[in-house]
């Protein structure tokens, strides 16, 4: 099932969700940019995800065109919370250079479960 894109408008620019459930996986699909204004709206829908019963849980940053220290904040924690609830998460890497150059210097794309 999937719930179309939500979107609303950050401090900056556009942000969306996009979501899509199956029995098998979860999918969070990220738009845009995520930054301090709409950081919660994704960790409530990652928490959603999360309190489902598939056995994977994907988080989509492929279309995802900024991040700030709150959106690298969050996904630490994201992962520090799928360490503890049977590491269902996997995240798909950004494809825009400045996204995957903030996880580069921050070091954190080494410590996240990122697909290859």
């Amino acid at each position: 099932m999937t719930r179309g894109i939500e979107g609303r408008v950050g401090r900056d620019g556009l942000f969306a969700l996009q979501t899509e459930s199956t029995e098998v996986v979860e999918r969070v699909r990220v738009l845009g940019e995520v930054d301090l204004s709409v950081v919660d709206a994704l960790d409530t829908e990652m928490r959603r995800a999360e309190a489902t019963e598939a056995g994977r849980i994907e988080l989509d940053l492929g279309r995802l065109e900024f991040l700030d220290a709150s959106g690298v904040r969050f996904l630490l924690a994201l992962t520090r919370r799928s360490q503890s609830n049977g590491r269902r998460l996997r995240i798909r890497p950004a494809r825009a250079p400045q996204v995957r150059r903030v996880l580069e210097l921050t070091g954190v794309g080494a410590r996240l479960p990122l697909e290859t």
